[in-house]
């Protein structure tokens, strides 16, 4: 079984006998569902699971629950031999975004504190602006993301022995060996290709087939792309939803890897604000990551936020090297002259940060050029600039070097992330191997 940095997440909330209900969300195929079963299955004597997409399609039986009995009457007429009490008896509502009229229910539930819930979605953020009388204080939402690159090392035989000290090596600057960080490096470029996409991974683990692989990712890539279906009516939006989904790759092979709006309906004078609706769509349904220009960095980052200048990247770095180059695996591992990993590398980065809850944010300014990503740094109240490079020349950074040297901006540390092994410095520069985004 893959493990899952939230695993501990959830068995702490049932312990902690919480009065909100733990809703996790995040794309679909991320793997939320097999490991809320997997520790609702150990922790319970008696697991209920509701999946209300598959209630949907067939009986409707909760569609038009909107009172506490009625909802204890129906989960009675699918499991009512299960039904003990709070303390053995999980209730697990899959896909809540179905049916959003349940969630304003959480709060009685939660008073009649009959049983023991926890909830799964994608749309959340969409769903709950929808939502009318949400009980905020009755629910506590946690974000999940694709395996991040701890995780796959850890599926690929790597234990947290290991990990641990390499991370202490890290904060200690010291690099890894040659041998060591070879190794790292390998299963590094099997990120690339494979992704942290769970049903990728486990084929990979079982079959080390890259044929495989990209079925599944081709299969996910089109399932994201036609799921805006289900859950938006106008058929307008959603051809420009699919449209800007469909985009994402070729932008990123672009010199500013941008969205670029006049290009989404082929219009010119189109603006972020004529497709507000549909990034946001995107981005909630935890399918693309958005990166966020700002030209002059305060802490927090947020408050500096421009709207015009935004990058979208794939949820998962799989289904871009997919998309790129297929079942040719020479492009990733071999490092192949004259292509340029540039996108997926950034694309990699990207996962990785959200992954461990940064907001993404990048620097843009006309006079002093671009940096790749910003981070807020909550230690020293500041922003870190980080710079991402996949090519020999890792050392060569202007916008880095104009940014870190700029005094209004406070800046007490800065990385740039490459393949080079050696951890190095030069002035509030550090140089660091790719593989160490994860201890960011």
């Amino acid at each position: 079984m893959l493990y899952r940095k939230i695993q501990p997440y959830i068995e702490n909330y049932f312990k902690s006998d919480s009065n909100k209900v733990l809703i996790i969300d995040g794309a679909r195929q991320i793997g939320k569902t097999f490991i809320i079963r997997y520790v609702g299955q150990q922790l319970f004597e008696n697991y209920i699971e509701l999946n209300f997409a598959e209630d949907q399609n067939g009986p409707r039986l909760f569609e038009q629950v909107r009172t506490v009995s009625d909802f204890y009457f129906q989960v009675s007429s699918v499991s009512g031999d299960k039904m003990g009490d709070k303390r053995n008896t999980l209730i697990f509502l899959d896909e809540i975004q179905v049916y959003p009229h349940l969630l304003t229910m959480f709060k009685f539930l939660k008073q009649d504190d009959r049983f023991s819930y926890i909830a799964s979605g994608s749309l959340l953020g969409v769903t709950l602006k929808k939502t009318s009388s949400i009980p905020i204080g009755s629910i506590e939402v946690k974000r999940m993301f694709p395996l991040d690159f701890e995780e796959f090392l850890l599926a690929n035989g790597f234990n947290s022995f290991a990990i641990n000290i390499m991370h202490e090596k890290f904060l200690a600057g010291e690099s890894l060996d040659t041998a060591a960080h070879e190794r790292v490096m390998n299963l590094f470029k099997k990120y690339l290709l494979i992704g942290g996409l769970p049903d990728a991974v486990n084929s990979f683990i079982a079959d080390t087939n890259i044929v495989k692989v990209r079925t599944i990712h081709r299969d996910i890539r089109a399932f994201y792309a036609d799921d805006a279906s289900k859950y938006e009516a106008d058929n307008n939006r959603k051809l420009k939803i699919r449209r800007i989904y469909d985009m994402i790759p070729s932008n990123l092979e672009s010199k500013k890897k941008r969205v670029v709006f006049q290009d989404i309906e082929e219009k010119r004078g189109k603006r972020f604000s004529d497709y507000q609706d549909e990034f946001e769509y995107l981005i909630s349904a935890g399918i693309a990551l958005d990166v966020s220009a700002i030209s002059t960095p305060v802490f927090p980052l947020t408050q500096s936020v421009g709207k015009n200048l935004l990058k979208l990247y794939l949820n998962d770095v799989g289904l871009l090297t997919g998309v790129l180059y297929g079942n040719n695996i020479r492009a990733v591992l071999d490092d192949e002259t004259g292509i340029n990993l540039g996108s997926v590398y950034e694309s990699v980065v990207a996962q990785e940060l959200a992954a461990h809850g940064h907001k993404l944010f990048y620097y843009d300014n006309r006079s002093k050029g671009e940096v790749d990503y910003l981070i807020d740094d909550y230690d020293s109240l500041s922003a870190v600039p980080l710079e991402v490079k996949s090519g020999k020349d890792y050392t060569i950074h202007s916008a880095l070097n104009t940014f870190v040297a700029n005094e209004d901006y406070h800046v007490k540390k800065a990385y740039v992330l490459s393949s080079t092994r050696e951890i190095t410095s030069n002035g509030k520069i550090t140089y660091l191997p790719i593989y160490d985004v994860m201890f960011l």
